[in-house]
């Protein structure tokens, strides 16, 4: 069973995953593309705070588990 997912923003992710080499791309509306170098995209929410569900599918998209996410976090 993965871990539990912290509670965190969308601005928190993009910090997140700029960490792991992704880099913004586009933003439409609230949401912000977010590319990485090996060409995955993730989706994400320019939210106060994000559902577990959204993180999870964010975490998804990156490619990246939940424990490397958290790693990250830190």
């Amino acid at each position: 069973m993965s871990p539990k997912l912290p509670v965190v923003s969308g601005p928190e992710v993009i910090k997140i995953l700029a960490k792991a080499g992704f880099c913004p791309t586009t933003q439409r509306g609230s949401h912000v593309k977010m590319r990485h170098p090996s060409g995955k995209t993730a989706i994400v929410p320019l939210h106060d705070e994000l559902a577990p569900s959204t993180l999870r599918s964010v975490v998804k998209q990156a490619g990246l588990t939940v424990e490397e996410f958290i790693t990250l976090l830190r």
